[in-house]
């Protein structure tokens, strides 16, 4: 357990979790909900680790309101949640399903009611399957269908909702989903997936306008950031650095923020067209930074179809995922991000930061978790150090507040703040959960409890 006085945060510090729909609602035939791309893949053989589907996940959809009694019981301000798309656009066009849309509303008014921020993601890679068998985002009508099912779900809650975030990762749902297929839907296009980026990002400059039309609520976007870690010392291991630096952190930034595509990124002039550029770089009152962990880069083998090559960062601890334990990493991405982007970087929150372990009760009942509050106390403290670096850093959301459906994982791997018996679906807080309530009381002059 640490010992040092947990690190300080401004008044009015976001402190959040953060969950995603398909990873956790279960109830995928109720009320008019539609098929999803991840529906589709998790029921294709040998795409799943364990077999598994989020067809009942953690039946967030029948157990909202007692995971609503955990958010206020770790005392967070914000919880963010995604909508499901297919809930609310069975075919991924057309009028609202009501009974979608009413779902949030209660899961909206019950959180305002236990004095939660709710801070809703529009996409957290649930593509209805009639818009991916149209093209997906491969196709520039999805970021058009995008925009309409923003307004949709905008017009229904955009006087409660608190932050509304457009995208999740659109990094990694191009590069797993359309790039090499670990994800859904599961196409293996490699470079030949820019489109999916372009497209993605013209779909959340239309939404931002979609909802600067119906809300005055803050909009945001939700990217995954990676360190890149140069593992050698030679000009084409540099090169390489550079272009999964150019990859990962900038093609989905550099626009955003008014630069246009970066160099090297193998953008397809054929798919952006007069304007598209303008309406992806419109302004964002927040640029959600999620983080895990850095990642290591060299020179590729000759004949790779990729211009570097991916390889472990050794020297941390590692998580169940095997990924670097490296708390100091996410100093350093916030510095990068301040240092690159300089004024034209919005305020950020950290709207991801967890990490998976093996986590089982134990003869007590309890489940002891000290690799994750060891985590959590590590990454909190590299926030605290940005905001003396300069860094505008206004909340940080946990990755997750419940074990969930890790989408190719299934089961296998556990990110919660609550464990959950997917047997029974019984809700056991961890000690990480205790830790993290206690934590953030501390920063309220609140007595631990």
């Amino acid at each position: 357990m640490p010992t040092a006085p947990p690190p300080q945060f401004p008044a009015g510090f976001r402190w959040g979790v953060s969950t995603s729909a398909y990873q956790i609602e279960g109830a995928v035939a109720e009320d008019g909900r539609g098929t999803s791309i991840w529906d589709t893949f998790a029921h294709s053989p040998g795409r799943v680790a364990d077999g598994s589907t989020g067809d009942v996940a953690c039946d967030h959809y029948h157990r909202h309101r007692e995971d609503v009694a955990l958010l206020a019981g770790l005392g967070v301000t914000a919880y963010r949640f995604s909508v499901a798309w297919p809930r609310i656009q069975p075919a991924g066009t057309g009028p609202a399903n009501p009974a979608g849309l009413d779902f949030y509303d209660r899961l909206v008014d019950d959180l305002l009611a236990a004095g939660v921020d709710p801070v809703a993601t529009l996409y957290h890679w649930d593509l209805p399957q009639p818009l991916e068998d149209a093209g997906g985002w491969l196709a520039r009508d999805t970021a058009e269908r995008f925009a309409a099912y923003a307004d949709l779900v905008a017009a229904r809650l955009g006087d409660r909702v608190k932050l509304w975030i457009t995208l999740n990762e659109p990094f990694v749902h191009m590069s797993l989903g359309y790039g090499t297929g670990e994800h859904a839907p599961g196409r293996t296009l490699l470079f030949d997936a820019f489109p999916v980026a372009h497209h993605q990002l013209l779909g959340h400059g239309l939404a931002v306008a979609a909802l600067r039309a119906r809300t005055a609520g803050p909009v945001a976007i939700a990217n995954n950031y990676s360190p890149v870690r140069v593992l050698g010392d030679t000009d084409a291991d540099r090169a390489a650095g550079a272009a999964y630096e150019a990859l990962h952190n900038r093609l989905f930034t550099d626009p955003l923020l008014g630069r246009g595509y970066p160099g090297g990124t193998l953008a397809d002039p054929s798919v952006v067209r007069d304007g598209d550029l303008a309406t992806i770089a419109a302004p964002i009152d927040v640029l959600g930074v999620n983080y895990y962990n850095p990642t290591g880069v060299r020179a590729p083998a000759e004949g790779s179809p990729l211009p570097f090559e991916l390889a472990p960062v050794e020297g941390y601890p590692r998580t169940a995922f095997d990924w670097p334990v490296a708390p100091d990493g996410l100093r350093e991405l916030l510095g990068w991000l301040r240092g690159t982007y300089g004024d034209a970087l919005p305020p950020v929150e950290i709207t991801e930061s967890g990490c998976a372990y093996d986590d089982r009760p134990g003869p007590d009942g309890r489940v002891h978790d000290p690799e994750r509050i060891a985590y959590l106390d590590g990454h909190l403290r590299a926030v605290r150090a940005a905001l003396d670096d300069g860094v505008d850093v206004r909340g940080y959301f946990v990755w997750s507040l419940l074990d969930n459906w890790e989408w190719a994982e299934g089961f296998t791997k556990r990110f919660g703040l609550v464990h959950v018996d997917y047997a029974t679906q019984a809700r056991t807080p961890k000690s990480s959960y205790a830790w993290l309530r206690d934590t953030i009381a501390a920063t309220r002059g609140e007595p631990a409890r």
